[in-house]
């Protein structure tokens, strides 16, 4: 009995200890996947630490951009009212100050280009942070798998299927291109500048930056006293974009312009319409000064009837 009992006890010896080396496998792979996961979730923390630092950095840059465009609108809202309260001043003086104004304008509508371009990547940075988020509730605590990419097993590429034409080279953002635009505009770099707002009216006519464009670009034909170019620019914001803010300013410009071709009857036309549409602008109180300076009547007489 006690020789039975023997044999068994040595047997299980034996089975145990030839099992162990596969158990001390299964463990030794076990603890390399957890360091894996570990090492991965660490790493998904820092991108999200790097990504809120991000957020906050643009969050403040968003707000002091706001607040400056507010100080500029505050400060064109109080040269208009300026210009309304100087109506009867000489027409130099309205045109300094009108001046002024257009360059206020401008600086304005850099700033809120950079605004938007501020909002757009803030929502970039939280839609990241949602990616983020998603990738580390996925099943078995790891983050998701990316899709392939082209070159890498499980595309058409890799499986023989032929490779696709390259797409056509694409226009860069509107916030973007825009911005560059009023940046050269106001650096007087107006060959680049003229350049890149085609493009913008070119790539994005249906936008509210594509008027200012159109508009810009009559200022530096104006500028550089191509004004046959200048007004079928002017002309342009007129009829495309007639909601424009520019507009005031594009009826102006397309007069004076006119005017130095020596096409009188066409900018005087043109300064009445511009004081009949926009009455209260510090462009119609320009016009009005020019036309009495002229000696000519602001408002048509009416054609006598014939019986």
């Amino acid at each position: 009995m006690r020789t039975l009992l023997r044999a068994s006890a040595l047997s299980i010896s034996v089975l145990l200890l030839a099992a162990a080396p596969n158990a001390f496998a299964v463990n030794k792979d076990i603890i390399a996947l957890q360091a894996q996961v570990q090492q991965m979730q660490d790493m998904m923390m820092s991108m999200q630490q790097a990504n809120d630092e991000r957020y906050a950095t643009m969050h403040t840059l968003l707000q002091q951009t706001s607040d400056s465009v507010a100080k500029v609108a505050a400060q064109v809202d109080s040269m208009q009212k300026t210009a309304q309260a100087v109506q009867g001043s000489e027409g130099t003086s309205l045109q300094q100050l009108s001046g002024q104004m257009q360059s206020m304008n401008d600086s304005l509508d850099e700033l809120r280009a950079r605004l938007d371009k501020l909002d757009k990547e803030i929502a970039g940075i939280q839609q990241q942070q949602q990616s983020l988020a998603a990738g580390q509730s996925s099943p078995s605590g790891q983050p998701g798998q990316p899709p392939p990419t082209a070159g890498q097993p499980g595309t058409d590429q890799a499986q023989g299927a032929p490779a696709s034409q390259p797409p056509a080279p694409q226009a860069p953002p509107l916030d973007q291109l825009y911005q560059s635009a009023a940046t050269d505009y106001n650096a007087a770099k107006y060959n680049l500048s003229s350049q890149e707002f085609a493009d913008v009216v070119k790539f994005y006519p249906q936008s509210t930056q594509a008027g200012n464009a159109q508009f810009y670009m009559g200022e530096i034909d104006y500028r550089s006293g191509n004004y046959k170019s200048a007004i079928d620019n002017y002309s342009a914001v007129l009829s495309q974009y007639p909601g424009s803010s520019k507009a005031p300013t594009a009826q102006l410009r397309k007069a004076q312009s006119e005017l130095a071709l020596g096409q009188k009857e066409s900018g005087i036309r043109d300064m009445r319409s511009l004081i009949q549409r926009y009455p209260q602008t510090p462009e119609a109180m320009q016009a009005r000064s020019k036309l009495n300076g002229m000696g000519v009547h602001i408002y048509a007489k009416p054609a006598a009837s014939h019986p």
